[in-house]
C-alpha cells in the first residue's frame, strides 16, 4: 500500500450475503468450502477473510446473525399487565423469527461454532423467565412455581416443534394448534386459573404464521 492511500473495505452487504448463503448451506446439509460459499454471491474467496477471518469467523457470524435476530424480535414484545399473555407473546415472537429466517434458525443451534456474544444467545430465555417471574408475582402462578424450570419447560416444547415443522415432519397447521395447547397445559400446572390461562393465551398467539 502507498504512503496516504486509503485500505478498501468489503461491502456490508458482501457479509450479509456470505452469511444468509452459509446458513442455507448448512440447512441444506450441503459441504460448506471456501469456494463454494462464495459462488453466486459477486464475492471473492478473499471476503471470507476480509470479513470474518477465514471460515471459523464465518461459522461463529452465522450463529451469532441468528441470535441477533431473534433477540431484536423479542424485544418488540412490549410488556403488558398480563404477564401470562406476555410469556406467549414471546413465544409467538420466537415463532415468527424461526418462520422468517428458518436456515439461520436452523444454525443457531449449531454448536461447532463458538458465539462472539454469548449474551445475546442467553436473552431470550432471560426474556421469558422474567415474564414467567412476573406472573407469579402477579399470582397468576402458584408460589412454588420456579419460573427458570417452566421458562425452560415452554422454550424446550416450542423449540422442538418449531423443528419439526421447519424440517418439514410435520406442516404448520400443527405448530399453530399445538404450541398454545402446550402453553395453557404447562402454565395450569404452574397454578393458573385453566379459564383465565386460556383467555391469555389465546389473545397473545397469532391465528396464523407469517
Amino acid at each position: 500500500m502507498y504512503p496516504g492511500q486509503v485500505p478498501k473495505t468489503a461491502p456490508p452487504e458482501v457479509r450479509a450475503a456470505l452469511v444468509e448463503r452459509a446458513a442455507t448451506m448448512l440447512a441444506r446439509r450441503e459441504p460448506v468450502t471456501l469456494r463454494s460459499v462464495v459462488a453466486g454471491t459477486g464475492a471473492s474467496t478473499m471476503a471470507v477473510y476480509t470479513h470474518f477471518g477465514g471460515m471459523p469467523g464465518l461459522w461463529r457470524a452465522v450463529r451469532q446473525e441468528g441470535f441477533e435476530r431473534l433477540a431484536a424480535r423479542l424485544a418488540t414484545v412490549a410488556p403488558t399487565d398480563d404477564p401470562v399473555h406476555d410469556v406467549v407473546a414471546l413465544g409467538a415472537a420466537y415463532v415468527a423469527n424461526a418462520v422468517a429466517h428458518p436456515h439461520l434458525y436452523r444454525a443457531m443451534f449449531d454448536e461447532a461454532a463458538d458465539l462472539d456474544d454469548r449474551s445475546v444467545a442467553d436473552g431470550g430465555l432471560a426474556a421469558l423467565v422474567a415474564a414467567a417471574e412476573r406472573a407469579r408475582a402477579a399470582g397468576r402462578f402458584a408460589p412454588d412455581c420456579d419460573p427458570e424450570q417452566l421458562a425452560l419447560r415452554y422454550w424446550a416444547s416450542g423449540h422442538g416443534l418449531t423443528t419439526l415443522v421447519l424440517t418439514g415432519v410435520l406442516p404448520r397447521e400443527v405448530l399453530l394448534a399445538q404450541w398454545p395447547r402446550i402453553a395453557k397445559a404447562l402454565f395450569v400446572d404452574a397454578g393458573d386459573d385453566p379459564a383465565r390461562c386460556a383467555r391469555s393465551v389465546d389473545a397473545a398467539w397469532p391465528p396464523h404464521l407469517p
